[in-house]
């Protein structure tokens, strides 16, 4: 927890770029890393926003909306769980933020770049699992994926069956003063066009 009280003030987040503080080889593994991005920028979030206006919460779990199952279900059937998730109170808006700690984009089957088809699953379940609730946020639920990036920096998204999610990068080795304004700008209301996808796109594109 103190780390990550030290990324939330300093935002020092973690990379594998030289910097003024090193990190032990036997904490650097790929789970703790990912963790530690998860509540920097979870913190980040709780600290910045204003309560008033905003909800903050971190490691939140979701409930599948079944309607039946075997007896042993219940004991394999994966879980649910959210990194962070911001409520706008005002605006009635939710953002699910998935945080992760790889490039944004790999190696496609049809193409050079492509999006993690997993992690746009994982979302998709996340976000049409929780509607028709009595949750008054959940039926137009926007998805975040939140990937560190080196220098560079992409901002994308897609609306997929009445749900926006958005694809973003947060540069590791920018200034502090950039790095918040790049996390601050998940809180800016986007709306692609619907002509911005390709019409010849399809799922199974995906890589």
């Amino acid at each position: 927890m103190v780390a990550a009280a030290k990324l939330v003030f300093e935002m020092a987040i973690p990379a594998e770029i030289a910097g003024s503080h090193k990190m032990p080889l036997s904490e650097r593994d790929e789970y703790w890393v990912r963790k530690l991005f998860e509540r920097a920028v979870g913190g980040f979030f709780q600290v910045v926003l204003s309560p008033t206006d905003w909800h903050v919460s971190t490691g939140g779990a979701l409930e599948w909306p079944t309607t039946g199952g075997t007896i042993g279900i219940g004991r394999i059937l994966p879980g649910m769980r959210t990194d962070i998730v911001l409520d706008d109170r005002a605006a009635k808006r939710r953002i699910v933020i998935d945080t992760k700690f790889n490039a944004i984009v790999t190696k496609g089957w049809y193409r050079g770049d492509s999006l993690r088809s997993g992690y746009l699953y994982q979302m998709y379940a996340y976000l049409r699992s929780q509607e028709d609730s009595d949750d008054e946020y959940a039926d137009d639920a926007e998805g975040l994926l939140l990937h560190p990036s080196v220098g560079s920096h992409l901002d994308e998204a897609v609306i997929i069956q009445g749900h926006l999610i958005r694809f973003m990068t947060v540069d590791l080795t920018a200034s502090a003063s950039e790095v918040r304004s790049e996390l601050l700008r998940v809180t800016e209301r986007i709306m692609p066009p619907l002509s911005a996808v390709d019409s010849n796109w399809a799922p199974s594109e995906l890589g």
